[in-house]
């Protein structure tokens, strides 16, 4: 209160320094103290902060519970007020706390038709849990984020950023695609600036290919223009048809424009069971051989799942032309799980369900699943897909 009204806590101290308000309001009345002056003025700025909250949660609780607003609004109908109920007819410092209060509000709410405002790209983010809740992936984890973070860094990108997956199922793609989602929008997969495509649901007919193919280049086209940077993510990218893939095309092209304001950043990702036989090939040698998984490079596998892509004639993927023009950036393999990565899924599943667990009931688990070879049953046929299921045998 002393710092408020200008006074000192005791005599011969400095007084602090004079609030902008306090130099608004000039010299005061002559015979009027300087500090009532101040006084009035505070008083008329906490009256103003003290009306906008009252304002700003009528316009908040009319957001979040409906009743009582209509009553509200013929109200001020019936007393001449016109207009929203949160009105601008505050202060200056009034203006202030509104745009601080928005803020707020806009971090539960969508306050901009572009869905930009809820980008958030928490790069940090993405690099913790994908080192934490990504098991066995060490190719996957360090492509992925050197990949988003360099490519939303970029000054000026000349064309969009597209990833391809490749593994088993169960290795962790969706989970890494949706971990991506998650971090770079604050709403996730349920974003606006987040389109997800899966071939056997969205296109399940290829007698219907053709008119697939326009709906599909209009919602890619329709996302772009409602966010500058979107996440286009197609699943089972195996099973889309090499029309669909075509029509994809001149969206992952270069783009030639040049001195852009609002440089377009559209980020894809295809997700594919493809290549998994020969990942699975690679770790099973290196693993023979007594060296560590840890070992394989990204440039070995990437080059020998190029080359299967493309030797593939027969498969829709490979007729796309993508890997052929080069316009998938990065091949990123998933390597097969082994025991100890499905007992660490085990792990991240029990505690998401806050039950307790021991290291004899996370054996028991990973006992459940199918290994494979034959011989050495070293890889989980289905990875990590069912593990959450399976916890509940071991329920009470």
């Amino acid at each position: 209160l002393l710092l408020l009204l200008g006074g000192s806590g005791s005599p011969g101290t400095t007084p602090p320094p004079r609030p902008p308000w306090a130099e608004e309001q000039g010299p005061g009345p002559e015979g009027t103290p300087w500090g009532t002056v101040r006084y009035e003025a505070v008083k008329k700025h906490l009256g103003a902060v003290g009306a906008l909250s009252k304002q700003y949660w009528q316009y908040l609780a009319c957001k979040v519970w409906q009743e009582g607003c209509e009553e509200g609004e013929k109200q001020r109908e019936r007393e001449g007020e016109t207009g929203p109920i949160l009105s601008w007819g505050f202060p200056l410092i009034g203006r202030d706390y509104l745009e601080i209060l928005s803020s707020w509000y806009c971090s539960f709410g969508k306050c901009c038709e572009t869905g930009d405002c809820r980008i958030i790209n928490n790069i940090t983010g993405l690099a913790a849990d994908l080192s934490g809740q990504l098991h066995g992936q060490h190719l996957a984890k360090k492509v992925v984020v050197r990949a988003v973070q360099g490519f939303l860094q970029s000054p000026q990108p000349q064309k969009a950023l597209v990833l391809s997956f490749h593994g088993w199922s169960g290795t962790g793609k969706n989970f890494v695609a949706r971990m991506v989602a998650n971090h770079l929008y604050r709403d996730g997969l349920k974003s606006d600036c987040v389109r997800v495509f899966v071939s056997l649901l969205h296109f399940p007919h290829h007698n219907y290919v053709d008119s697939y193919k326009v709906q599909l280049q209009r919602q890619i086209s329709e996302t772009l223009q409602r966010c500058g940077q979107p996440l286009l993510i197609f699943d089972e990218a195996e099973k889309l048809h090499s029309s669909l893939l075509d029509a994809i095309r001149p969206f992952l092209a270069q783009d030639d424009s040049k001195g852009q304001v609002d440089q377009q950043r559209p980020i894809f990702l295809f997700l594919s069971n493809l290549g998994g036989n020969t990942i699975n090939e690679v770790a099973l040698d290196f693993w023979r051989a007594g060296r560590a998984r840890e070992e394989i490079s990204l440039e070995l596998l990437e080059q020998r799942l190029r080359q299967e892509l493309q030797d593939a004639a027969e498969n829709s993927y490979a007729h796309s032309h993508l890997l052929r023009e080069n316009l998938i950036d990065f091949v990123v393999p998933f390597l097969p799980l082994e025991y100890q990565h499905v007992k660490l899924c085990a792990r991240d599943a029990f505690v998401a369900r806050g039950l307790p667990y021991t290291e004899a009931t996370l054996d028991k688990v990973a006992q459940m699943m199918v290994f494979v070879p034959k011989e050495e049953k070293l890889f989980s046929a289905q990875g990590c897909k069912s593990v959450p299921q399976r916890i509940n045998y071991f329920l009470p």
